[in-house]
């Protein structure tokens, strides 16, 4: 039978191919196997409309798939080794023990995806978006997570991971200046001590176990209670020792104004 794959934007025909399959199989099968004959057929899949599909133990690799919509696909044990998938939107989608070395996830929706036991070594993830998404046991041996979002992630027992996550860290060690905004909106310059524990998850957030005021004055925007003034020592009410935990206990700042003048 024929099968329509349509452009995720514009819902025009993007590729048509024919697949053999019973007329009553569900839309995802149907949508799985064309997306294999299409990759067959070297046709052009950038952007596609590719939701659901059923792409277990798929041979995608060096497909070009940058921006297509793979959202809550199963690509489980799927090869996308080199693949393009930048951009692309694979919210919720099972990547179980997926080969995806070398592939290009940059800017990649990866939000609550499971990668669980995937090998994402050397792999592409600058920019990508993994919040609360289950990293757990997959190798990331050698990938590139600059500026990822790994807010809520599960990397436990995940392999070679300290370099990437190390990668992420942006807080330095000794006495620095933080930024927070105020209930009013107008912008507190810190200092945060050496002595200070700092933390950050793996946004741009930070927090720190207490600050000193060097400028600006007013209340807390998160309880409206809590002054800042110079020259005055802000304790945080209870430390949270899990660096993973972006919003708990500790006084939050940005590292630079501008972030926190647009939070």
């Amino acid at each position: 039978m024929k099968f329509d794959i349509l452009n995720r934007f514009s819902g025009a025909i993007q590729v048509s191919v024919e697949i053999e399959c019973f007329a009553d199989a569900p839309p995802s099968i149907k949508l799985g196997l064309a997306v294999r004959a299409a990759i067959k057929e070297m046709a052009d899949l950038r952007s596609a409309d590719l939701r659901s599909a059923d792409l277990r133990s798929a041979d995608l690799s060096s497909a070009n798939l940058s921006s297509a919509n793979l959202r809550s696909a199963n690509l489980r044990s799927a090869d996308l080794s080199s693949a393009d998938l930048s951009s692309a939107n694979l919210r919720s989608a099972n990547l179980r023990l997926a080969d995806l070395r070398s592939a290009n996830l940059r800017l990649a929706d990866l939000r609550s995806a499971n990668l669980s036991s995937a090998n994402l070594s050397s792999a592409d993830l600058r920019s990508a978006d993994l919040s609360s998404a289950n990293l757990s046991s997959a190798n990331l041996r050698s990938a590139d997570l600059s500026s990822a979002n790994l807010s809520s992630a599960n990397l436990r027992s995940a392999k070679d991971a300290e370099l990437p996550i190390a990668r992420t860290r942006i807080l330095p060690e000794g006495q620095l200046i933080g930024w927070k905004k105020l209930k009013d909106g107008s912008i507190a310059k810190l200092s945060i001590p050496a002595e200070a524990r700092r933390s950050h998850s793996f946004g741009r957030k930070c927090r720190a176990e207490f600050v000193d005021v060097l400028e600006g004055e007013g209340v807390s925007a998160h309880d409206g209670i809590t002054r800042y003034k110079p020259g005055k020592r802000v304790p945080c009410d209870k430390w949270e020792e899990d660096w993973t935990q972006e919003c708990a206990g500790g006084i939050h700042f940005f590292i630079t104004k501008i972030e926190a003048e647009n939070h």
